[in-house]
């Protein structure tokens, strides 16, 4: 099912009726700033398995996750003052930051060495979900084969994803450039992955 949300003024009914949706366990599709996701509540266990089987994704490598904002971060990571200071100075933005995980975050989330990967999107679409459901969205990119180029349309994301997902937000074609990926749990940050965020204030 395609659901039409304004990319740039997202309205609240239907911000509503997606978050209604995934309290009840839904797998989504939405748009983010680094590409279209699939994604559902974080705390959804059948939700997430879904989401395992349709990325073909083994047990031990768990999904990255969204929050609302750096208090909400806090919740569910283990934040220093170093990493701190730069998370306020560049989210949101087109990060993923390595942080050691708290015990609220479901054991299925978590690296064996209980690390957890956290973004705050930029996205208007993005930022309303989370903010109305209140609790941090799974986060993973679309499947793809290898040399494929990723999938930027909703009406082609349907085609490819519509009988597995319970719902497909159309919020216009979104052209997929993987977030910088940001190690946070040292003294120093190290930069795992470069990517769509500038990465030169880790450095």
């Amino acid at each position: 099912m395609l659901l039409a949300i304004n990319p740039e003024n997202p309205q609240s009914r239907l911000i509503q009726q997606v978050v209604d949706r995934l309290k009840g366990g839904a797998v989504i599709c939405y748009p983010t700033d680094t590409g279209y996701g699939i994604g559902c509540d974080l705390f959804s266990s059948k939700a997430v398995k879904t989401i395992m089987q349709i990325k073909n994704r083994p047990k031990g490598k768990p999904f990255s996750f969204m929050c609302s904002d750096l208090k909400n971060i806090s919740s569910y990571a283990h934040v220093s003052n170093t990493a701190y200071r730069l998370l306020k100075k560049n989210l949101p933005g087109p990060y993923t930051f390595v942080l050691p995980g708290t015990k609220l975050v479901p054991k299925t989330m978590a690296t064996k060495q209980k690390t957890v990967g956290i973004r705050v999107p930029e996205n208007p679409i993005s930022r309303m979900l989370l903010e109305a459901l209140g609790n941090p969205i799974v986060n993973t990119s679309l499947p793809h084969e290898e040399g494929e180029v990723p999938v930027a349309d909703p009406y082609d994301i349907d085609s490819l994803l519509g009988k597995r997902v319970d719902l497909i937000i159309d919020g216009g074609e979104v052209y997929p450039d993987p977030s910088s990926l940001i190690d946070l749990t040292g003294d120093f940050p190290v930069v795992l992955r470069e990517g769509k965020g500038d990465v030169s204030p880790f450095l």
